[in-house]
């Protein structure tokens, strides 16, 4: 059984699981850095519940009733975790306050899963500063993958950096001819996904024939789609959050303008994004993928995808089971469990990176056959590899081979 506190702020407010008493016999040679006792690891984050990015907190929930899950079977080598997390509405600014708040105040072990590019960009340095973890961070950013000078930050999907790589494998093999336009979010996410694809293109970026990017405040995308329609491009890349994804494919319908349409990972959500959008309009986008779909008749035998819907079932009812934001907070729950068991009774922040940056060949239930979790003291990118997808129906349908990411010289 678990209790709740909310404390409600303006933009803010904690979803903090309590953890009860535990007396799990330790052995005697224990190490505790802030946030870690005898009976629980108090851990961190930071998501946007409310603001533009809204529907991606679902991530804090679904990840909130894992640690419930975990706590209700023991805990971790005996001890309760104690989540927190807090609202940044998407604002940096924000952002920097809940962090504060969460290390100096809370006194935290370590921040997990804090979303968005912009946002953990804006705590990068005095998470390090503070020698805090700050780990698997919800958003492709290329930089979280720097461990000479940011030690303590690690992301976990496949960089937006590596996403464009493999978009430009794709168009380069299969329509080699082509003209593309991008349309790309006004920030380190959007101009990160844009950088891949140019890199991965190379000697062929000069295919690119239009751009044009949007602030996240803006109200519509509407006039960024006629201008890149302009440009003769056949085909789009969709390189936004949800919201202006969902506006550019209802856009471009209303054109009646057909290109090979490529949504970007962030943006693939069937519920949050394809159904408002449109089914109809939506069908043959192509999108990057790591994580299963839950729904897809042909995983309905998958032991992983099996333990992945008993767990929504008893601990998330209700759940939309079609989104990729809460398999991938399950996923990433999964992984930071691992790390803690790993890191056994040596609960410093040290220690926790050290277990963080050596994990070999990890296997989790919902991420796609052939995609495994690797890290290296000098390699900070635990997912590097892309699955294509189709949209048929109303399941991302996969093709082709697994594509591994391919670095500059």
């Amino acid at each position: 059984m678990r209790t709740t506190t909310i404390k409600i702020a303006p933009l803010a407010f904690g979803i903090i699981w309590l953890a009860g008493s535990w007396n799990a016999g330790l052995a005697a040679e224990t190490k505790y850095d802030p946030g870690a006792s005898d009976t629980e690891i108090k851990i961190g984050n930071i998501m946007p519940y409310s603001g533009p990015a809204s529907t991606w907190g679902e991530m804090g929930k679904i990840e909130a009733a894992y640690f419930e899950k975990v706590n209700a079977e023991g805990g971790v080598n005996g001890r309760k975790i104690k989540f927190i997390s807090y609202d940044d509405a998407y604002s940096p600014p924000k952002t920097v306050e809940q962090a504060r708040r969460l290390v100096e105040s809370d006194q935290i072990l370590l921040l997990f899963s804090p979303f968005g590019v912009p946002t953990n960009t804006a705590i990068h340095k005095y998470m390090n500063g503070k020698k805090i973890p700050q780990l698997f961070i919800g958003g492709g950013g290329s930089k979280w993958n720097d461990p000479k000078k940011f030690p303590w930050t690690m992301g976990f999907q496949p960089s937006f950096l590596d996403e464009g790589k493999a978009y430009a494998q794709y168009v380069a093999n299969a329509h080699p001819d082509g003209k593309i336009a991008v349309l790309y979010q006004h920030d380190d996410y959007g101009k990160d996904v844009l950088a891949g694809l140019k890199l991965g293109l190379g000697a062929k970026a000069s295919m690119i024939v239009g751009e044009a990017s949007y602030e996240v405040t803006e109200p519509t995308i509407d006039s960024q789609v006629v201008r890149l329609k302009a440009s003769g491009a056949g085909i789009f890349m969709n390189f936004a959050g949800p919201k202006f994804a969902a506006q550019a494919i209802r856009k471009i319908a209303e054109l009646n303008w057909k290109p090979v349409h490529i949504v970007n990972i962030p943006a693939s959500q069937i519920g949050s994004v394809m159904k408002p959008a449109g089914l109809d309009i939506s069908q043959g986008l192509i999108s990057g993928g790591f994580v299963k779909d839950a729904t897809d008749p042909g995983m309905a035998d998958d032991p992983g995808v099996k333990r992945y819907l008993a767990f929504i079932k008893q601990y998330y009812p209700g759940a939309d089971v079609t989104a990729g934001t809460n398999a991938l907070g399950y996923i990433l729950a999964q992984v930071m469990v691992h790390v803690l068991k790993a890191a056994g009774d040596d609960l410093t922040r040290e220690n926790i990176m050290r277990q963080a940056t050596n994990i070999k060949d990890l296997e989790v239930d919902m991420l796609l056959p052939g995609i495994k979790v690797n890290t290296r003291p000098d390699e900070f990118a635990p997912v590097r590899s892309i699955q294509l997808r189709k949209l048929v129906g109303d399941r991302w349908v996969p093709f082709g081979p697994v594509i591994e990411p391919v670095d500059e010289k």
